[in-house]
């Protein structure tokens, strides 16, 4: 197997680049063992999850290399220290402006069908920043980038899908229409910005976009 090649490595931490179609953590049974976190264990046996990202997402994932350091990562995350950006292309054309628009609604799992989550007034407070990097006609869609201020699972799939633009690809909520219109997920984690635990230094991560 092909070794991760970092984009990021030092005594405390790891920034890796997650392909689209690989799991983060372990899932049930045998057939989806094999996933980012197993494969950096096995190049850094002191890697431990921080945070994940969907299957169909690709991009930047942080890992800690100590507990401490797990823990202190894990509160930067909950106290939104974290800075996460995205991008995505979705369907139809969005108006194209300098501001950010914010999407605000709250999140909640969907119980008959897990692991969809849906919008629900008493599901736990979801906000999501969008704006439009440029407008593809041609395919009457939008490259939006996007910063999700909270990180609900599937925060990014279901506030687009709740404002008619479904990120195509999107095999989850996204229609058979949708689904045929790429061939994967259109959504990339391309930016993380935060302050080294162990140092304070300003540290800032870029991954090229897989897809066009």
């Amino acid at each position: 197997m092909t070794e991760l090649q970092p984009i990021h490595e030092d005594p405390h931490l790891l920034v890796l680049d997650k392909p689209a179609g690989l799991l983060c953590v372990p899932g049930r049974g045998e057939d989806k063992q094999d996933c980012l976190s197993a494969r950096a264990q096995r190049q850094w046996p002191d890697a431990r999850v921080v945070h994940r990202l969907d299957m169909a997402t690709s991009g930047l994932v942080l890992m800690a290399r100590s507990a401490q350091m797990q823990r202190l990562l894990g509160d930067a995350f909950a106290a939104r220290q974290v800075r996460k950006g995205y991008e995505a292309i979705v369907d139809g054309l969005l108006p194209a402006s300098p501001e950010w628009s914010l999407i605000d609604a709250p999140l909640a799992a969907d119980w008959p069908r897990r692991p969809l989550q849906k919008i629900d007034p008493s599901g736990k407070p979801s906000q999501t920043r969008w704006r439009v990097k440029r407008l593809l006609p041609e395919r009457r869609a939008s490259h939006l980038w996007l910063e999700p201020l909270t990180g609900r699972s599937h925060q990014l799939r279901v506030h687009l899908l709740s404002i008619g633009h479904p990120i195509l690809g999107d095999a989850l909520y996204g229609s058979e229409e949708i689904r045929q219109r790429a061939p994967r997920l259109l959504l990339h984690a391309a930016t993380l910005a935060l302050h080294h635990p162990a140092d304070g230094r300003a540290l800032r991560f870029e991954s090229p976009l897989p897809f066009a």
